[in-house]
């Protein structure tokens, strides 16, 4: 017998922090609750050094397994749908976790993940407990719902109670985790979800015992499971090495910042530079210092660049664009400037890793006061207008998202576009760094010798443009959501066209996904074709779909033989379904004599 608890959010007041020592709701629980013995921990091996979950395994109630997966970063329902929907779909009990001092991850867990756990929890009955951990630091904590005095920077009770209803919760505050909160408030809500999970499986094993025994004189035929699918694995996210290799080798940059005595050059792109920071957008005019609306970035660009006049990037006609060095850029501050090339290296790796900035700059400056200095104009660089700018704000988990979420406010527009694909009569801009760092195809197209080297408009044939736009998407953001298996299908034949594997592995992880979920019924009716996305698949060389859709086929050999499209398999592709085919031919050739049995013995059979 086991439990699998499963527990999203998390409870600290200051983010996901390696130098907080609050020990974490979960733990808390397992090492301080008298029912819980033997228990033992692991991280999973997902991201090297950002682990996306914890995994737990402990004995509960003396015999019974209790396995606890503990996510403590929401960016798992981002990176690694497949990973979540799994979690999720294998829960007995689910424990959603924030702190009620940190009102901007509570709203975006409001706003982004609750919806999709409505979705994945759609179809079964799964307890959830939502715990609200801490005392809020403006005041004694609001226990009344119709509070609204700390609104503005904590989580109040009644946003937390609106919350729970929506998911059909069981809602509990937590002001902090002691004794008695952990053993006799969170602890017994959780054992008695515990105790219900564990009788409802009793009680679904012993009718399914009852069932069996109905018929005591001759068993029917027992009925094995079908062959297991082959398991396809996702392929790591490789978004910040593809960015960070496009500035070691510099292809399509557009920048070039100089000291004041011109001595040196280092060389970026604008797409990148803006993605991370208003600054830039000012420096580059993309946006206007009235857009900006905040007078320190105005004063950190004027004190800090300057851009040669005259030395903009222009379109030429015709199509072409000119030969025409990249915007240069004289960095004033001889400090920054001998430590722009770490900067760089800290914004085209993902802009997150600022305690690997803050030593590099200490070790080449080897002077508290110089450093500080350039840390400072660092943070103005990465300031968003409007706000403070505090240590806290710049810590790796505090900033690593401002990379592949900003780049998307550049996808299908034309500010600071520099080539145009043409595709079924419409035109889409799009960013040649981002292209080539995300591509290979691309970036042996637009620096080979092609006439799109030299083409600032670029036909594309072969996919529609919905479909293209979605693989533009994917290269600006390392995400995709495709609304069908067909439009999965389409982009993934794209992404095999330009070689973008981790794309096609996403494509066929969802297809596959799709299908897994599709009851029988819905199966038979569908209009879909199944042997014809088997066919693509292996006309486009993606092997494991084609493998894991033969065996698909096999183990619903019943709906599918019946179908019209049955008959365009191939030989070879028809001589494995026979041969895999569930039930297979012994178990009916079995079930027919034990039929011909109970109808000689003239009795009735219950299984029947």
């Amino acid at each position: 017998r086991s439990v699998n608890i499963v527990a999203f959010g998390n409870e600290r007041d200051d983010g996901f922090s390696e130098d907080n020592q609050q020990p974490s709701l979960i733990w808390s629980y397992l090492g301080r609750s008298a029912l819980i013995s033997q228990i033992d921990s692991s991280l999973s091996a997902s991201h090297v050094g950002n682990p996306v979950f914890t995994e737990y395994q402990a004995c509960v109630f003396g015999n019974v397994r209790l396995v606890v997966h503990d996510c403590p970063v929401w960016d798992i329902f981002d990176s690694d749908w497949y990973t979540s929907r799994s979690l999720i779909g294998g829960a007995d009990i689910i424990v959603i976790k924030y702190s009620v001092n940190d009102k901007t991850s509570f709203q975006e867990l409001k706003d982004s993940y609750v919806p999709m756990i409505k979705k994945a929890l759609n179809h079964c009955s799964v307890p959830v407990i939502i715990s609200a951990i801490g005392a809020r630091k403006n005041g004694v904590p609001c226990t009344c719902p119709l509070c609204t005095s700390d609104r503005r920077s904590c989580v109040t009770t009644s946003e937390g109670v609106q919350l729970a209803k929506e998911l059909g919760a069981t809602y509990l505050e937590l002001h902090t985790l002691n004794d008695f909160y952990i053993q006799k408030y969170f602890g017994g809500v959780l054992e008695y979800f515990m105790i219900q999970s564990l009788n409802q499986k009793s009680s679904e094993k012993m009718k399914k015992r009852k069932k069996m025994q109905k018929c005591h004189r001759v068993q029917p035929p027992q009925l094995e499971q079908p062959e297991k699918m082959p398991i396809l694995k996702g392929e790591a996210s490789h978004y910040d090495a593809d960015l960070h290799n496009l500035l070691c080798c510099c292809q399509c940059a557009d920048v070039a910042f100089y000291p004041e005595d011109l001595s040196t050059v280092v060389e970026a792109h604008k797409i990148i530079l803006c993605s991370v920071s208003h600054l830039f957008m000012l420096l580059f005019e993309v946006k206007s210092p009235a857009d900006i609306h905040d007078a320190s970035i105005v004063r950190t660009a004027q004190s800090l660049f300057a851009v040669e006049a005259g030395a903009a990037f222009p379109l030429a006609p015709r199509g072409i664009p000119p030969c025409v060095p990249p915007v240069r850029v004289v960095v004033k501050d001889s400090v920054f400037c001998s430590c722009l090339p770490d900067i760089l290296h800290f914004i085209y790796s993902g802009a997150f890793q600022w305690e690997r900035l803050e030593e590099d700059i200490k070790k080449k400056l080897k002077d508290p006061e110089k450093t500080e200095h350039v840390l400072e104009k660092v943070k103005c660089i990465l300031k968003t207008p409007g706000k403070l700018n505090t240590v806290k704000d710049c810590r790796s988990h505090q900033i690593k998202r401002l990379y592949n979420t900003s780049l998307r406010l550049f996808f299908n527009t034309p500010v600071l576009a520099d080539v145009i694909f043409k595709i079924q009569g419409a035109t889409v801009p799009a960013h040649r760094a981002v292209l080539v760092a995300r591509c290979e195809v691309m970036a042996a197209m637009f620096n080979g010798n092609y006439l799109e080297a030299n083409s600032i408009l670029v036909p594309v044939y072969g996919v529609s443009k919905d479909t293209f736009l979605s693989f533009l998407e994917y290269l600006y953001t390392d995400s995709c959501c495709p609304a069908s298996i067909l439009q999965a299908m389409s982009l993934l034949i794209c992404a095999e066209m330009y070689q973008v594997m981790r794309l096609q592995h996403i494509c066929e992880l969802y297809i596959i996904t799709q299908l897994q979920s599709m009851p029988s019924r819905e199966l038979a009716s569908t209009s879909l074709s199944i042997v014809s996305l088997l066919k693509k698949a292996k006309f486009h060389n993606s092997d494991c779909l084609s493998t894991w859709l033969l065996h698909f086929i096999a183990t619903n050999y019943l709906i599918f033989s019946q179908k019209p499209e049955f008959q365009d398999l191939s030989v070879e592709e028809r001589n494995f379904v026979e041969m895999h085919r569930w039930p297979s031919n012994l178990y009916l050739k079995q079930l027919a004599d034990y039929r011909n049995y109970v109808h000689s013995q003239k009795c009735h059979c219950t299984v029947m």
